[in-house]
């Protein structure tokens, strides 16, 4: 069974102008009163977000749900700023409409959070830091059915490319490294030949708190493949839910510019950039500090 973290206290943060945690979805009222409740958050470029994106999640349901003594109360994509300045990254307007749209249409539990959006390059360890504040301290956490008051837990959903990228010297800071696994902890899905276990060993001091997540069915959709398809006239149906390709459409966000030169295929992470899926290291990310 799982090893339960301690939550931690963010101290609050500057919100953008007319920002609000969206928490229509946010259940305050937990199950199980013997569980913790978490929140899963997933952070990336959502580039656009994709099938295997909303999938993630439901992965890490299952295995919530029949591995650990965890009860999920709610679940939030957090796509990231415009000042990544990473190239093909559509504005982020655009990125969290697509977000906010596959989530209301394909799922009853997930929200966007559009803060990191809204604003400046925020690292990873500061996005969760934010949720934490605004839903345990905002909000005021969830409450047991007798009303008991519980703070939330606050956990990183990824995949296996960024305990990876977690893994090598001066890539993360250690502070950053603390609070993320220490404080908040992740869930990571594995890909099929990532040395997962071998990073795990390198940051053996957060071990407790690293949950590894087997792919019973393999899934290489990928935002960057999606782009492709879009820029060759291909088509996309089925690889993203229609009510973002009706949107992708209507606004021209990935023209069809003809064939692909090889620089448009499949490229390795760049910038610090660590894939939250597990078969994509070019479009939806965890960043380093």
């Amino acid at each position: 069974m799982a090893t339960q973290i301690s939550t931690h206290k963010a101290t609050a943060l500057t919100n953008p102008s007319n920002y609000a945690l969206t928490s229509h979805r946010l259940r305050r009222t937990l199950h199980d009163f013997t569980k913790q409740p978490i929140v899963l958050v997933a952070c990336g470029s959502f580039n656009p977000i994709t099938y295997h994106h909303l999938r993630m999640f439901e992965i890490a349901k299952d295995f919530i749900r029949q591995n650990t003594d965890f009860e999920i109360v709610g679940g939030y994509l957090s796509p990231v700023s415009d000042e990544y300045k990473k190239a093909g990254l559509v504005s982020a307007h655009h990125r969290v409409k697509m977000c906010m749209l596959a989530t209301e249409q394909e799922s009853s539990w997930l929200m966007v959070d559009s803060w990191e959006a809204l604003q400046n390059y925020q690292r990873t360890a500061v996005v969760l830091d934010h949720l934490d504040y605004e839903i345990n301290t905002v909000l005021g956490g969830v409450s047991t059915r007798d009303g008991e008051h519980r703070d939330v837990q606050v956990m990183l959903l990824a995949g296996s490319d960024l305990i990876s990228t977690m893994s090598e010297p001066g890539v993360w800071s250690h502070d950053d490294l603390d609070d993320i696994l220490g404080r908040h902890g992740t869930f990571v899905i594995e890909r099929t030949g990532a040395a997962l276990d071998q990073a795990i060993d390198s940051l053996a001091r957060w071990r407790n708190s690293i949950y590894p997540i087997a792919q019973l069915v393999q899934n290489d959709v990928s935002s960057t493949k999606v782009r492709l398809f879009f820029r060759r006239g291909l088509s996309v149906q089925y690889l993203l839910p229609a009510v973002v390709i009706d949107y992708i459409e209507q606004n021209n966000l990935y023209p069809d510019d003809g064939p692909c030169t090889e620089k448009d295929k499949g490229k390795g992470t760049e910038s610090g950039e660590a894939d939250i899926s597990t078969s994509e290291s070019s479009n939806t990310c965890v960043k380093k500090p």
